[in-house]
């Protein structure tokens, strides 16, 4: 209990830390923030395979495939749900075009990013927190790692766009905080998740792995592929990916 709410906190506090370089380099470069990001992305990668599919089929027994398949689908479609009701945080990263009272679209692209952030970290969260289900603390720190590793350049790449749309720097501070707030508490609802009912297991880690996948394929690798930086998006998410090989196979 004490090493997931260590944990929680850290995760939570790498998207803060991320916001924090993001005021220092609010006009870094996009390939910069494209290789970033895609390292983040390959190290999720190999924390939701190595860390949460696979284990999800080694605890499944006699079924585990069919569990694994069903809890990742579940998984993906959970945040693709949320992505239709919800709206897409780089659909909002601009200047609002449409003539509202300023003082209304300050306020509204304020709830807008809240809503939009929260769509990843709470998945990301739950994730992190499930990890410790399998009484494996290392695998769990390892996928935990992982996570936080790619909210510090998450954090980095929203403040730019919030203070150039208006938003004061107080208050994209506080939303930053509210990011990382939102991954604290879906890391420990993760946790208590998998340690009231282990026969949850299997489908929690495979729906959490689907969860990741998910945001990897629809968010981070269109996001870095879209500004002129694809080869070296592609081979950054590659070393992430062989990092956290290297580093679950040395481990373990």
């Amino acid at each position: 209990m004490q090493i997931a709410l260590l944990t929680a906190l850290g995760v939570g506090g790498a998207s803060i830390f991320g916001a924090l370089l993001g005021f220092v380099f609010k006009k870094a470069s996009h390939k910069f923030s494209d290789i970033v990001l895609s390292f983040a992305a390959g190290v999720m990668l190999a924390a939701a395979v190595m860390g949460l599919i696979l284990p999800s089929l080694e605890y499944g027994g006699k079924y585990g495939i069919i569990t694994t398949i069903l809890g990742v689908f579940a998984g993906a479609l959970c945040v693709n749900l949320l992505d239709k009701i919800l709206p897409h945080l780089h659909r909002i990263t601009g200047v609002d075009m449409e003539s509202h009272p300023e003082s209304q679209q300050q306020l509204n692209k304020v709830l807008l990013f809240v809503i939009a952030i929260a769509i990843h970290n709470l998945p990301e969260g739950i994730a992190a927190g499930v990890g410790f289900g399998t009484d494996n603390t290392v695998e769990a720190l390892t996928i935990a790692g992982g996570i936080a590793l790619q909210n510090i350049p998450e954090g980095m790449v929203i403040i730019a766009p919030m203070l150039a749309s208006g938003i004061s720097t107080k208050r994209t501070f506080l939303i930053a905080i509210a990011t990382g707030v939102v991954e604290i508490i879906g890391t420990m609802l993760g946790y208590f998740a998998v340690s009231v009912s282990a026969t949850i297991l299997p489908f929690a880690l495979a729906f959490a792995g689907g969860t990741m996948l998910y945001v990897i394929s629809d968010e981070m690798i269109p996001e870095t592929h879209s500004h002129g930086s694809e080869m070296g998006a592609t081979y950054s998410l590659l070393a992430g990916f062989c990092l956290m090989l290297a580093f679950d196979v040395l481990i373990g």
